[in-house]
């Protein structure tokens, strides 16, 4: 008995020296990281930096949580300017020159006729950057290519192809459930929905980025971004030959609309000040003005475990987590030490630094600065949670938010019953829960923006109780 006690004792003590030494090395290899990553990314944009400050080794709960209720007291809500039509047309010539601003009447789908010039029986898709990115893609381009000339009109001694935009959007967020809704919308017999999900046209194909994080490449055109909708285009042009309307609709789901503008840095380079001039929406808001927005959300803390756990890859664990979200309170805290919140969220050196993504988490933000060029009529926003209990109230919300047409019982069981689509991975459940600290210092930062957003949507269920 006496050496069982012995030992334990000359254990924990081991323990505690070797936790002493982990901390301070843990906060050595953050501090270092955090330097590298500012001055590697100076190089980019010198204002886009936020100050490298020392971080304390203090990693007690108690200092962490000092961190995070200093994050509260420096939270301002301010609104935004919103960019005259004319600065973005400077900014997206080609878009606005490919896009008109008027649709066909009798199509619910924004559509319209395109004068074709030059040598038609050349491949249209030929040069399509989707298709040369993604093989699935490059095979429906190769099926529409062969009837391509046969799908012309012509008007007026001049040939015309069929374009469309998508009639809405599933604008976020990730790891929200918005690859479920995707899939049960395109049950219904009006929706009809192509490859890819998520082309990630607005956030980061228009500026040339291939995935999240990557300097931009070669930008994606307009043009190549509604081929990606040929396929709708054709079954609608069916209809108008017919004689008849159509009520058919197209959509996409990029859960990147709603939040990323990282490719703003790019954009503007050096010209402007801490806040990027012109968001997503600002464009979109341009050339389809009636739109419909989704937003799927959820417990923001539990999407910030579910975001590690998917995107994360080597030596995953409930410790790593609760480290990575440490560093990254401190990291988002001295950002607002020198700017607002918006510029904050929007930092793009900063949003790379961080080894986990707060702000996809601050939905508020984002809802605002929709709600700055859209009216609320117009952003349809659900809780996962209420989806995930019983998803048939809130498909039938989307449905009446589309003006669909009314379903058989037999279909509404259908796409209710559904199966889950893209649910966690065994693997990632057997790492198990966040520690209980982890989810304390995320509740606390957490927590005021979610109270805002429930005040702005006039919902309280959008506090998820934090």
């Amino acid at each position: 008995m006496i050496s069982g006690v012995e030992f334990s004792a000359g254990h924990l003590k081991h323990r505690s020296s070797s936790c002493i030494w982990c901390s301070k090395v843990c906060g050595f290899i953050f501090l270092l990281v955090f330097i590298m990553a500012s001055y590697v990314l100076s190089s980019e944009r010198k204002t886009q930096l936020f100050t490298p400050y020392l971080i304390e080794e203090d990693l007690s709960e108690d200092a962490l949580r000092d961190v995070v209720r200093s994050i509260a007291t420096k939270v301002k809500f301010r609104a935004r300017r919103v960019p005259d039509v004319s600065e973005l047309i400077i900014l997206e010539e080609h878009m606005f020159s490919v896009a008109p601003r008027r649709f066909l009447p009798d199509v619910k789908n924004p559509c319209w006729f395109e004068e074709l010039r030059g040598d038609v029986s050349a491949d249209p898709y030929g040069s399509n950057l989707f298709g040369r990115s993604f093989r699935q893609i490059q095979l429906i381009f190769e099926q529409l290519s062969g009837s391509f000339t046969q799908r012309l009109t012509r008007h007026d001694g001049r040939l015309q192809r069929l374009r469309c935009l998508p009639y809405f959007y599933i604008i976020g967020q990730p790891k929200c459930g918005t690859t479920d809704l995707y899939e049960r919308l395109r049950l219904h017999p009006d929706v009809r929905l192509t490859p890819p999900k998520e082309p990630h046209w607005w956030s980061r194909k228009r500026f040339g980025i291939i995935h999240s994080g990557e300097r931009p490449q070669t930008r994606f055109p307009l043009d190549h971004y509604l081929d990606l909708f040929d396929p709708v285009a054709l079954q609608i042009q069916q209809s108008l030959l017919g004689n008849s309307s159509s009520n058919i609709i197209t959509g996409e789901a990029s859960a990147s609309t709603m939040w990323d503008n990282d490719a703003w840095l790019y954009l503007y380079g050096n010209s402007t000040g801490a806040e990027p001039p012109s968001l997503v929406q600002d464009f979109i808001h341009a050339l389809q003005p009636d739109t419909r927005l989704i937003a799927i959300l959820r417990d923001p803390v539990e999407r910030l475990y579910s975001d590690y756990l998917y995107f994360g890859t080597a030596n995953k664990s409930a410790l790593d987590f609760h480290q990575k979200v440490c560093e990254s309170l401190r990291m988002f805290e001295g950002c607002l030490r020198d700017a607002g919140l918006r510029a904050c969220v929007y930092n793009s050196t900063l949003n790379k630094a961080m080894s986990v993504r707060l702000q996809v988490g601050l939905y508020v933000v984002f809802v605002l600065d929709w709600l700055s060029v859209f009216s609320r009529d117009q952003l349809l926003v659900l809780r996962l949670e209420d989806h995930a209990l019983n998803p048939r109230p809130s498909m039938s919300r989307i449905f009446r938010f589309l003006s669909l047409g009314a379903l058989s019982d037999q279909r509404q069981r259908q796409i209710s019953k559904s199966p889950v689509s893209n649910p966690r991975r065994a693997s990632d459940r057997d790492l198990g829960p966040m520690r209980p600290a982890t989810r304390e210092l995320l509740t606390l930062f957490y927590s005021p923006f979610s109270q805002r957003l429930a005040e702005v949507l006039q919902d309280e269920s959008f506090t998820w109780d934090l």
